[in-house]
């Protein structure tokens, strides 16, 4: 079976040298271990090496992983959320990557408020405007800030991105670039439920360049998992 508590100790230190090379402490990066279509057993091995912070994509399937596992981890929800799975997602999930519309958040923070627990979400931008991908356009961003300004059980924490199929790392730079230029741009007249301190950008063949852009969290699951 996959060694993945070596594959974990080798990305840490991938981690550690990206950030280095940016000038930044390694420990205000956090690797979100993807674990999709992972069995328990290899996720508890990946936890038991020092993961604590873990990457689901479909609630049905992270329903029955996290029923299993008792490790104090922080689940992250990084899959597409339709609005009909946001309650279950709320109890399974410490932290929804995916919001993308004003729906969504007001279905998300109904549900929160009946929990008595504000949610913590970020704002999935399509930076590529894709049209096989969720997200909002960067230029709809700040509007759904706004728009979003008076939910009070909504804490938006920052933006994720997948960028769009590049034939290298470093060719994915410019929308990892793009994504911190406009989280800064907006974060001096966010409202107050949008601290925008997150970055959540790059996964197995980019996570290093995300981290020289400022990614604040990594999503990597084939170089911990490998193939699924």
């Amino acid at each position: 079976m996959i060694d993945v508590a070596a594959n974990w100790q080798r990305v840490c230190e991938r981690v550690a040298v990206a950030a280095r090379r940016a000038g930044r402490d390694p420990r205000s990066i956090r690797i979100i271990a993807v674990s999709k279509k992972k069995p328990v057993e290899l996720i508890e091995r990946v936890i038991a090496a020092g993961a604590v912070d873990i990457g689901e994509n479909y609630v049905q399937e992270a329903a029955g992983k996290i029923a299993r596992i008792v490790a104090p981890v922080t689940w992250h929800f990084i899959g597409h959320l339709q609005r009909n799975k946001a309650p279950a997602a709320l109890e399974l999930f410490q932290v929804i990557h995916t919001l993308d519309s004003v729906a969504l958040a007001d279905t998300l923070c109904r549900h929160a408020e009946r929990r008595g627990q504000s949610v913590r979400v970020l704002i999935e931008v399509n930076l590529g405007g894709e049209s096989t991908k969720s997200g909002v356009a960067p230029g709809d961003v700040q509007p759904l800030l706004a728009a979003l300004a008076d939910r009070r059980w909504l804490r938006i924490e920052g933006f994720m991105a997948v960028p769009p199929p590049a034939e290298s790392a470093d060719a994915a730079r410019p929308h990892f670039r793009a994504l911190y230029q406009l989280r800064d741009g907006l974060r001096s007249g966010a409202p107050v439920n949008a601290p925008l301190r997150e970055l959540s950008m790059g996964m197995s063949d980019d996570f290093e360049v995300a981290i020289e852009e400022g990614a604040t969290m990594v999503r990597v699951g084939r170089a911990i998992f490998g193939e699924r």
